[in-house]
Formats: structure tokens, sequence, C-alpha cells
């Protein structure tokens, strides 16, 4: 009996290191670049800014305690009085959500297309959907800029076809339009990889048997195909709401005046007006956002997985 137990403790204290081993590493990952990070956000977005810009010093150059050591809710105050960041998320958001939905609608039939493909054609198909990931970001934006300058072909014959309809000429460059453009073009394979690999699993006997019911090639893809897929299309609709939501480089590279999202207003407190408490307190309600949309995706996720394709 006594055996027994040794036994069964050894197995358990074994189950117990190998259950850390495997969940250490992630937790302890999360603690360091996520955690500590959000924490010392928190902490600058309660302190008061300096008089040059950064943190106000807690101790003096003559070694006292200095009028700005306290906490306070200053930024967030700033934050939620002024209804021109309010717009500037809302923008943020809609902009992110306008992308999403135009990578889905792309996205969607070519991931059909390379799943309905013969299989020594997939992996090619594949590699040009990632191929334009292996080059540089900066690279691939000022290709964009090219295309849409003034005086590239495209822009080009657009004007011409607007001159003969009696349009006035537009700008394709440092517009809306070309920071739509930008932000489709980097996500999109963001949207198709997930969407493939769950399309990849699909069992075709499902739509075989819809056939033989007489349902049409429409009521076999929205009652079987559209419900098995939702788990990847929640999937990727979070991998190209959430960064667009935060990205900064295309607004600014592509975009005009009026094009400045939340992540560009991020970076010019820290970097141009050196406001770091403000700075903060607008990561922090971007990160609550980020994190709101993650729980809400991975509940729908969950939601999906567990449907009925067939009623």
């Amino acid at each position: 009996m006594r055996v027994l137990f040794l036994m069964i403790k050894e197995n358990t204290n074994g189950n117990r290191t190998a259950k850390w081993l495997m969940i250490g590493p992630p937790l302890l990952f999360l603690l360091i670049f996520f955690v500590v990070p959000s924490l010392i956000m928190i902490v600058t977005s309660l302190r008061y800014p300096g008089e040059f810009g950064g943190l106000a010093p807690i101790i003096t150059p003559a070694g006292k305690v200095s009028d700005g050591y306290g906490l306070t809710l200053e930024a967030y105050q700033f934050l939620l009085s002024n209804s021109l960041y309010a717009e500037i998320f809302l923008k943020s958001f809609g902009v992110a959500a306008v992308t999403t939905l135009i990578c889905l609608i792309m996205s969607y039939p070519l991931a059909l297309l390379i799943t309905r493909s013969e299989k020594r054609f997939r992996n090619l198909m594949v590699l040009l959907v990632v191929l334009p990931l292996a080059s540089n970001f900066l690279v691939r934006i000022y290709a964009w800029m090219i295309i849409l300058g003034p005086e590239s072909p495209l822009s080009h014959l657009i004007n011409t076809i607007l001159s003969v309809l009696g349009v006035a000429p537009l700008t394709l460059l440092f517009s809306p339009f070309a920071v739509l453009v930008g932000m489709v073009y980097v996500h999109l394979p963001f949207m198709v990889l997930p969407l493939y690999t769950n399309l990849e699993k699909h069992d075709p006997v499902l739509l075989d048997a819809a056939q033989d019911l007489g349902a049409t090639s429409w009521q076999r893809f929205w009652k079987v195909t559209w419900p098995l897929s939702l788990p990847g299309v929640f999937a990727g609709s979070a991998l190209v709401f959430i960064p667009v939501l935060g990205m900064f480089a295309i607004p600014e590279m592509l975009g005009g005046t009026g094009d400045i999202l939340i992540g560009n207003l991020i970076k010019d407190q820290f970097l141009g007006t050196r406001d770091w408490p403000f700075g903060s307190a607008l990561s922090i309600i971007l990160t609550l956002a980020v994190l709101s949309i993650a729980g809400l995706t991975a509940w729908f996720t969950r939601q999906s997985g567990g449907m009925k394709y067939a009623e």
C-alpha cells in the first residue's frame, strides 16, 4: 500500500513538473513583455508631466522631493473632457472595421480557391500569399507611394477617365483612399491564412450530402461552408482589426494631415510633444480596447465552434 502511495505521489509530482515546464515559458514571456510594460505604462499615466517633457522628477537636483512626485488622474480627465480624442478613437475603429471587411471580402474567395485547387498547386499559392511578407515593410509602402503618386500611370489613367466624364482630377496619394489601400495590402495575408487553414479541414462529404438533399450551390455555401468557417473568419478578423487599430506608419506615410489615427496620436505624444503621461493614458485605453476585442473574438470563436451547420 505504501509503495502504491509513493508511486501515485511520484506520478503526480511528475505531471505537475511537466505542466509547469509547458506553461512556464509562455507565462514568463507574458509577464516580462506584457504585464511589466503595462504596469509601467499605468504608473506613467498617473504621473505628472515634466516641465520640458517626459515625467516630472521625483527628487529635485537639490535632493528635495519635487511637487510632481505624487499620482494624478489629470491625463485621463483631459482625455475624457475633449471630444476630439473620442472622434480619433472612433475614426480608428472605423478604419480598422472597413479594412477588416475589405480583407474578408477579398480573402474568402481566394482561400476557397486555394482549398479547392489541386494539392500540387496549394503550396505554391500559399507561398504567393505570404511572399510579400518576406520583403521590408517600408519598401512595400514606398512602392505604393510611387504607384499612387501624382505622376504614376495609375493616377494619369484615373484622372484621364475622370476628365472625360467631366469630374475634377483626384489626388490618390496622401488621402484616406491611400491609407485604406495600404492597410488592406499589408494585412491581407493575415486574413487569408486563417481562412485557408479552416477551410482545408472541412469534410467534402458534407457538401455532397447537402447536394443529395437538393441544396443549391448557394444553400450549400450558406448552410454548410460559412458556419463551419466562422472560427477562421473570427480569427482572421482579429489578426487584421487589432494591428490596424494601432497602426501609425501607414497613415503617416500614405495619409494626409486629416488622416491621424490613434496610433499616430500616441506616437506624437511620446516623440513629438513628449507628454508621456497623456500618451500612456491613450495607450492604456487602446490596450483595454484591444483586450476587449480579443476576448469577444475568443468568445465568438467558441460559440461558432459548436454551431450546427444545418438546420
